[in-house]
């Protein structure tokens, strides 16, 4: 009788709470409400609208067909990674001790 209540005694329990579904985001394919959301145009200007996912902003992609030659060129130029410059810089060190000798005090 006491091996049977064993393995049940030794179970975990686990509670499900607001807690436990705040660590990561909710994983649902449908969500009960819409969310309050800023959808940020390529323009720059912005929308407040209701979206289906809990998301704080959502940027629109530019379409780079419409802009001219010379703005795609440096929109794309801006996305490459850019390069780190070193400066080596040399300091010509020409200090002579001996000069100031004379200042010592010596007692």
């Amino acid at each position: 009788m006491v091996l049977k209540e064993l393995p049940q005694m030794l179970q975990q329990v686990r509670t499900l709470s607001s807690a436990t579904a705040a660590v990561t985001r909710l994983h649902r394919s449908v969500y009960c409400r819409l969310y309050p959301t800023v959808v940020v145009q390529p323009d720059g200007s912005t929308i407040n609208i209701r979206y289906q996912e809990p998301r704080k902003i959502i940027k629109l992609p530019l379409d780079l067909s419409t802009l001219s030659e010379s703005a795609r060129k440096a929109r794309l130029e801006a996305r490459k990674p850019r390069k780190k410059v070193k400066i080596m810089e040399e300091v010509e060190d020409n200090f002579n001790a001996k000069k100031y000798m004379k200042f010592i005090k010596k007692k």
